[in-house]
């Protein structure tokens, strides 16, 4: 089964999921656990990695949409002209 979702709502749930990993990583457990010595991730990420690489995907679906909206005016403008 497929899921549609719009372009809005994707970027919402994106959006959400940052201010999620924020709050997680503003409590205090957290940051005890992370400064923990057996705190260990395979790359050597942490939480606020993830929270800035979805803060790059919604810039990039942000740069998508301005480039199709000045491509829908550049047709327009084309088609009027």
């Amino acid at each position: 089964m497929e899921i549609k979702l719009t372009t809005s709502e994707i970027r919402t749930i994106l959006q959400g999921c940052q201010y999620t990993l924020r709050l997680v990583g503003s409590s205090k457990d957290y940051r005890r656990l992370q400064s923990s010595e057996h705190f260990s991730t395979s790359n050597d990420v942490v939480l606020n990695d993830a929270f800035n690489v979805l803060g790059e995907v919604v810039e990039a679906i942000n740069e998508v949409e301005r480039i199709a909206q000045q491509s829908n005016s550049i047709q327009l403008f084309l088609e009027n002209d």
